[in-house]
């Protein structure tokens, strides 16, 4: 993230970074990981033996899943209409 500010001035997103040691101020971040987990269990999955294939359909069975914070729209619905309302 060392270019933060160009990614900000390009995309007009604005970029913060949460307090180290804060876990709560990333609520959907810490969420994910127990979704992730919930498929790949921590200190049993060896993941240099997890293929491509498999890494690919959770991405898409995390990326389809409603999101209450999200208005009930998936995480891919939520990007699309975000990059349909940017020029």
């Amino acid at each position: 993230m060392a270019r933060h500010r160009a990614f900000t001035a390009a995309t007009r997103v604005p970029v913060f970074f949460r307090d180290p040691h804060s876990p709560w101020q990333r609520g959907t971040n810490e969420n994910t990981n127990r979704l992730v987990r919930d498929y790949f269990p921590k200190g049993v999955t060896d993941f240099n033996a997890v293929d491509e294939a498999e890494l690919a359909r959770v991405q898409d069975l995390l990326n389809n899943r409603p999101r209450t914070t999200l208005g009930y729209r998936t995480p891919a619905e939520a990007l699309n209409d975000f990059l349909a309302t940017t020029d």
